[in-house]
């Protein structure tokens, strides 16, 4: 009876929260204290001991060290390199756009890579290319890079699994992020791509047409010293600051020793190392560390710690022992795995993928514990699940791309396609991830 109780406290406390649009962790972590002294007959000392301090530093460390990086315009620097490299070859744009959204994504925070939506959203107006095709580029790269190991899904989904006992290579949960999210993207590609030529095509005369005019007329003359000058404006833009340099130089320790520190065996704790980069860029340059101090993502430390010191005390209680004799009288596994997949996708379509990742990663431990299913390979399909779908209209994701579309009369369209797409990859994602991934991981393990 208690174990009902509690279980149904977490549901409807995770529910509330959720349509009264109040953090999750906020109302669940009270929620834990009062279920595990009134029910579980926990100490208070005990229910608080299961607040993940671990990923605590990792969020943080990670929101800091690069919200000085967003803060001294390095992120801003690579972004204009980047398009600047493009030139105007359009159809490279949205892949262009993938990748630096996964790329910021992948530094700390996912919606971090909301940065580049007004920015890929106006350039999709200017270049003619269809507002869908852009907006799906910029959703699919922040859920791929929101799966690095140096991210906000990336942590949560190894961390939890780790403080299960379930191995999962980091690299390989964003492996199967990045091939996943690079599909959805050559979807995008196919189904909204033939409009994105069409309107280049059409725009072509005009562009031709601003160049048409005698050169050395007074107007051609003031004009073309203003291309000189903005040219040299961009060659100025093009060269980082002092500040920049050892920044980038920053980013690149990182990288490469979280690389070499896992090839030689050992376990890499990017929040720590996160905290002594920001400590010497911090030291380089004041200002900008007191910037990034608003960057850190306290609102995801909050909803995580919340719902997973909610989750120690179901397990105290006993509470997944008891789902996971129940999933063994059903006698199909596979199918509890698919349910909780389907259930990751809607419920995130509408509410925090970060709340969905901390929530059901545990749910699914029953499942694995009778070996049911493969671990990593489930684990890989309900954080998948639950990404993928962040295009929708209804969520921050989504909610972004319609907002910052800049012609007024494709927001109705781009509303009723992201709503489209979104649900029908709440059936569909599962669906292929079940056939692709849980299946065969079942047939390796």
């Amino acid at each position: 009876m208690a174990q009902s109780i509690a279980f149904g406290v977490f549901v409807l406390a995770f529910a509330v929260a959720a349509m009264r649009n109040v953090n999750i962790g906020i109302v669940l972590f009270p929620a834990a204290c009062a279920v595990g002294l009134g029910l579980a007959g926990m100490a208070l000392d005990d229910v608080i001991a299961g607040f993940p301090l671990s990923i605590l530093v990792l969020l943080v460390g990670v929101t800091y060290f690069f919200g000085i990086a967003h803060s001294n315009g390095t992120i801003q620097w690579l972004v204009d390199t980047a398009l600047a490299r493009v030139g105007d070859r359009d159809r490279l744009l949205p892949l262009t756009f993938f990748v630096l959204t996964a790329t910021i994504s992948a530094m700390g925070a996912p919606l971090g890579g909301l940065v580049t939506v007004p920015i890929g959203m106006s350039v999709a107006h200017e270049r003619k290319i269809d507002p869908m095709l852009m907006g799906l580029a910029m959703g699919t790269g922040l859920s791929a890079g929101a799966f690095a190991p140096t991210s906000l899904f990336g942590i949560i989904t190894t961390g939890t699994a780790a403080e299960a006992g379930i191995a999962i290579s980091p690299m390989l949960l964003f492996g199967v992020a990045l091939l996943v999210n690079l599909v959805l993207l050559a979807g995008a590609y196919v189904l909204f791509g033939k409009q994105r030529q069409q309107a280049s095509q059409e725009h072509e005369p005009e562009q031709r047409a601003v160049h048409v005019g005698p050169a050395l007329s007074q107007y051609g003359q003031s004009t073309l010293t203003a291309d000189i000058r903005a040219e040299a404006d961009v060659v100025k833009r093009s060269r980082p600051t002092l500040v920049q340099l050892v920044t980038l130089a920053a980013i690149g320790i990182l990288i490469v020793l979280t690389i070499v520190i896992a090839l030689l065996g050992g376990e890499p704790d990017i929040g720590v190392l996160c905290f002594g980069l920001g400590a010497c860029l911090a030291l380089v340059e004041p200002s900008a560390a007191k910037k990034a101090m608003t960057r850190i993502d306290w609102g995801s430390v909050l909803l995580v710690g919340g719902i997973i010191t909610y989750v120690g005390v179901l397990s105290e209680m006993g509470v997944f022992d008891a789902l996971g004799e129940h999933a063994a009288h059903v006698g199909v596994p596979m199918l509890a795995a698919f349910l909780l997949c389907v259930v990751a996708g809607l419920v995130s379509a509408f509410a925090s993928t970060t709340g969905m990742l901390a929530a059901l990663v545990p749910l699914a431990l029953p499942l694995i514990a009778n070996g049911g299913v493969p671990g990593w390979a489930l684990i890989c399909a309900i954080g998948l699940c639950a990404s993928i779908v962040d295009v929708s209209p209804f969520s921050t994701v989504g909610a972004s791309l319609v907002a910052s579309t800049v012609d007024d009369t494709q927001r109705p369209r781009m509303t009723r396609l992201l709503t489209w797409w979104g649900m029908s990859l709440v059936v569909i994602g599962p669906v292929v991830l079940t056939l692709l991934l849980i299946l065969p991981g079942k047939a390796f393990t």
